[in-house]
Order: C-alpha cells, then sequence, then structure tokens
C-alpha cells in the first residue's frame, strides 16, 4: 500500500510527546478540536485535509483510562471518514494490558474487548513501547509494532547511578518478580551488571507478599526494573526484601512507564527509593522521590518513520 502524506494527531493525554515526535520528523501536529459536552461526551474534530494520508494518532491511555480510551477511538474513526488511507495508533501505555487472560469465572478479557474496540473504530495498526503482557499481538487483531524504552533508560541509568561494573560496592540490578525476569537481563546486557530476582505473590490489586530474594544483593545498590509502576506495592515490598537480605546504598527503579497511582508515589518514598527513571509515556504525578524522565519523542519518531516508508524497525523493536 502506499501511503500518501505522514500526518501525526496529538490526543489530549500526549500532546507533549505528540508535539516532540512531529518535531523529529519535521513535521506540525495535525490541527484539531476536542470538547466535553455538559453530559460528559467528548466531541473530537480533525480541522487538516488528510485524505489518502498515513496518520498517526498519538495517546497514551493512562488515567482517566476510559476518557483518553474513548478519545482515541473517536480520533481514529474521524481519521477513517476523512479519508486516511491508514490510521496507525500510537500508544505509547496501553491500558488493560494486564487484563489478557481470565483468573475466575465471569470474568472478561479487558484486552481483547480494547482490541476489538481499536478495530471497530478503524485503527489499521498499533504501536506500543514495552506492553506488559507478552501475548499482545495474539489478542490485537490488527498488526501490533511494539518499541522498547529499555536503552533509552539504561543511559539514563548509567549517567545517574555513575557505578562501573567491577568496582566497589558495585550495583545489581533486580526484577521485582518473576514476570520482569526477561526484561532484568535486557537492562543487563546494557548495563552488565549482575542481576537478582525478587519471588512475589501477589495478595490483591494493590498488595503483596514477597518470598527469597535469588541472587547476591548483600553490600551492593539496588537498581529495580519493570515495565511499569502502577500503586508501588510491589516496588516497596521488594525494596524492603532487599534490605533484609543486606543490600546498601540508595535504592533506584527504572520503569518504562511511571502510571503511579494511588499511594505510589508515598510507598517509593516510604521505602527508601531515591530516584525513579523512567519516561514520558505518562505524566508522572508529584512525589518526593526524585524523578529523572526521558524523552520518547526521537524513537517513536523514528519508528513511524520507517513504518511509513516501510522500512523494518529492527534494533528499535521490544523482544520479549
Amino acid at each position: 500500500m502506499s501511503a500518501g502524506a505522514l500526518r501525526v494527531v496529538a490526543g489530549s493525554a500526549s500532546v507533549g510527546l505528540a508535539a516532540s515526535m512531529a518535531e523529529a520528523l519535521g513535521l506540525e501536529c495535525v490541527a484539531r478540536e476536542l470538547e466535553r459536552f455538559p453530559d460528559g461526551e467528548i466531541h473530537v474534530r480533525l480541522h487538516d485535509e488528510m485524505r489518502d494520508d498515513d496518520v498517526y494518532l498519538v495517546q497514551s491511555t493512562g488515567p482517566p483510562t476510559q476518557e483518553h480510551l474513548t478519545e482515541l477511538f473517536l480520533l481514529a474513526d474521524a481519521a477513517h471518514r476523512a479519508g486516511a488511507l491508514r490510521v496507525t495508533a500510537v500508544v505509547p501505555y496501553l491500558a488493560y494490558a494486564r487484563q489478557d487472560r481470565r483468573t475466575a469465572t465471569g470474568e472478561p478479557v479487558g484486552l481483547r474487548v480494547v482490541a476489538d474496540l481499536l478495530r471497530a473504530s478503524h485503527v489499521d495498526r498499533l504501536v506500543v513501547v514495552d506492553p506488559h503482557t507478552p501475548a499482545l499481538e495474539s489478542i490485537v487483531s490488527v498488526p501490533v509494532e511494539t518499541t522498547t524504552a529499555v536503552p533509552l533508560l539504561a543511559d539514563a541509568l548509567r549517567a545517574e547511578v555513575d557505578i562501573d561494573p567491577g568496582s566497589g560496592p558495585d550495583a545489581v540490578l533486580v526484577a521485582p518478580d518473576l514476570g520482569a525476569a526477561k526484561l532484568v537481563d535486557r537492562y543487563a546486557a546494557e548495563l552488565g551488571y549482575d542481576v537478582a530476582i525478587v519471588r512475589k505473590t501477589r495478595l490483591s490489586g494493590d498488595e503483596v507478599a514477597t518470598g527469597a530474594v535469588v541472587g547476591e544483593v548483600a553490600g551492593r545498590r539496588p537498581i529495580i526494573v519493570d515495565d511499569m509502576i502502577s500503586t508501588g506495592g510491589t516496588l516497596a515490598s521488594a525494596v524492603e526484601a532487599l534490605v533484609d537480605a543486606g543490600a546498601t546504598g540508595p535504592v533506584t527503579v527504572a520503569a518504562s512507564h511511571g502510571l503511579m497511582v494511588g499511594p505510589a508515589g508515598d510507598r517509593l518514598a516510604g521505602a527508601g527509593v531515591a530516584t525513579l527513571v523512567t519516561t514520558d509515556s505518562l505524566e508522572v504525578p508529584e512525589t518526593d522521590v526524585h524523578v529523572v524522565t526521558v524523552g520518547l519523542g526521537d524513537r517513536l519518531g523514528e519508528v513511524v518513520h520507517r513504518l511509513h516508508h516501510g522500512q523494518p524497525l529492527d534494533e528499535l523493536a521490544a523482544h520479549r
């Protein structure tokens, strides 16, 4: 398919990120109008001509999740009805990715519902940064392209932690649960540090119990890595387990998505986390923890450039 002009549309959740992507591409975002009626309904309107164009809608789906999802669906439908040849949803943080399977009778598969709504809204392709579930491509019926923020976050960690492997006391990369085991290996390949894993049992949506720490952490400075931080319960429990196992020094956390809902900020600060390194996929709420934000604009701009020109993503892709 030969697409026309490349167009970038900013959703209300990702205005700054979309602008930095457009700048990296040498473009300006499409003029659009967004308002909410008194009854809460969302109304969108795209003002630029886009017939036969290759349109990229940039919208993370953090809180308020339902509003941001609905806005994305409406923007996609508007672009389709405006004649766009192809509509790609660039959703750095994809909500409902944790609901990728049923754990009890009577539950939905939330990710599949979102995927079906994307398809019904005439989204032709989905771009996601470090998705929570490796099953994303098998659940979503449109083509999915995943990219990773790990190299960018590793560069920021290298500057922030400023410890060379082999010097002492050295750093250790920590997966806060078994689900992050592959992710911590990707950081280790970038940074050269040893790794450890904290065993975890989830008690509820925001409560976890930790068990043994697998790996040598005594006397080492922990760098905990995960794909996202939600309520902070997993990380706070992991820090406690690491301290009990003899880890020392300031605790650093790196995550692709700083969702940081509810008590997350207080939990991280109370657990002794000194620094959070994350991306601008979401706007991080104010917290007592020092936050280092890594921009995704250039990387996502390069992803869009390659997709528009039919080029492979190669090293930009996330391999899970």
